[in-house]
C-alpha cells in the first residue's frame, strides 16, 4: 500500500502505478488549536504487509504527518514500513553553524527512523545525511530523469554543474540526453565583495546550455551564473534540477534572466515539475 503525504500526492499516485499497488485514501485535518490530524481510514480493515509513505519534507508540519502517518500504520498492525522521502527538509543543516545550534539533519532523521524500518532519499544535498537515519538511509540517484524534458534539437549542448563536486550530476544528465560537452561554474574571490561566477573552461558562443543542479532555492546564485552566461553570447539556457524548490520569486528571477526553460522532477510538485522519479523509486522498492 501507498500511503502519501500532503506535498507529495502526485507522486504517490504515479508510484502506485509504477508498482501496481494500492494507493491509501489519506486524511489532512487541523484541529481548532492548530495541531495536525493525518489519517488512514479503513487501513486497519485491509492489513497490508507492507506500508510506503511517500512524503516530501517540505515544511515542519510535513514533517510532523510522516510521523503522524508512520504511527497510524504501526497502529494498524502493518508489518513494514517504508518510508520515502522525495526530498528531504533541513537536509542542507548537516552541521552544527556555530555554538550551540543543532545539527537540524541529524534531529529529523532519528525522529523519522523511530516509526520505520527503512529510508530512502533522492539525491539529499549532502549524501552523509543518510547515515544520520537508523538504519542508514538508502541515497536514490534520479540525475538520469533529467534529461527527459528537454527540447529534442538542443544545439551543440554543453551540460554545466554548478561547481566542480556537482560534475557527475552534469554527467549522468548528459548521458541520458545522448550528446553534449561537461563543465563545471568557477567562483574566483577578487574581494570580500567582489566574486566572479564563470564556466571554467569550454566556449558557450551560440551553443545551448543547461544548467545541471539539484536543488533550486531562492534562484538568486543560478540567475548571477546565467547573466555571466549572456555575456558570452550564450545559445539558449534550460534548467533542470532534481528538487524544484523555487522559494519566493524564483522562477521569476530566473526567467527575468533570460531562462529558456525551468525543469524539475516531481520530488517536490511545482509547476515546474515535468518528470516524475516514480520509475526511479521503484527500482528501489
Amino acid at each position: 500500500m501507498i500511503v502519501s503525504g500532503s506535498a507529495s500526492q502526485a507522486l504517490a499516485a504515479a508510484l502506485a502505478r509504477e508498482l501496481e499497488e494500492p494507493l491509501a485514501a489519506v486524511e489532512y485535518d487541523r484541529f481548532p488549536d492548530g495541531e495536525l490530524l493525518t489519517a488512514v481510514p479503513g487501513v486497519d480493515e485491509i492489513r497490508p504487509e507492507r506500508a510506503i509513505i511517500v512524503a516530501a519534507t517540505v515544511s515542519s508540519d510535513a514533517h510532523l504527518e510522516v510521523l503522524q502517518l508512520q504511527d497510524a500504520v504501526r497502529e494498524a498492525g502493518v508489518d513494514e514500513i517504508v518510508t520515502v522521502l522525495p526530498y528531504m527538509g533541513y537536509g542542507r543543516q548537516d552541521k552544527a553553524f556555530e555554538s550551540g545550534h543543532p545539527v537540524s539533519a541529524r534531529a529529523v532523521a532519528r525522529a523519522i527512523s523511530t516509526g520505520t524500518d527503512r529510508v530512502i532519499t533522492v539525491n539529499p544535498h549532502e549524501e552523509g545525511v543518510c547515515e544520520f537515519f537508523d538504519p542508514t538511509a538508502t541515497a536514490v540517484d534520479a540525475a538520469g530523469r533529467l534529461a527527459e524534458p528537454l527540447p529534442e534539437e538542443l544545439v551543440d549542448p554543453v551540460f554545466l554543474a554548478p561547481d566542480s563536486g556537482a560534475i557527475d550530476l552534469a554527467e549522468t544528465a548528459r548521458d541520458a540526453a545522448g550528446a553534449g560537452e561537461i563543465d563545471y561554474f568557477e567562483k574566483t574571490r577578487h574581494s570580500g565583495t567582489e566574486v566572479e561566477i564563470a564556466p571554467s573552461n569550454v566556449n558557450v558562443m551560440e551553443r545551448d546550455v543547461v544548467i545541471v543542479d539539484d536543488i533550486i532555492a531562492t534562484g538568486s546564485t543560478m540567475s548571477e551564473a546565467v547573466a555571466v552566461l549572456k555575456n558570452r553570447d550564450v545559445g539558449r539556457i534550460f534548467i533542470t534540477c532534481v528538487h524544484p524548490l523555487l522559494a519566493r520569486n524564483a522562477t521569476t528571477k530566473l526567467s527575468q534572466a533570460g531562462v529558456e526553460g525551468i525543469y524539475g522532477t516531481d520530488t517536490i510538485e511545482r509547476s515546474v515539475s515535468a518528470v516524475s522519479v516514480a520509475p526511479t523509486l521503484a527500482a528501489h522498492l
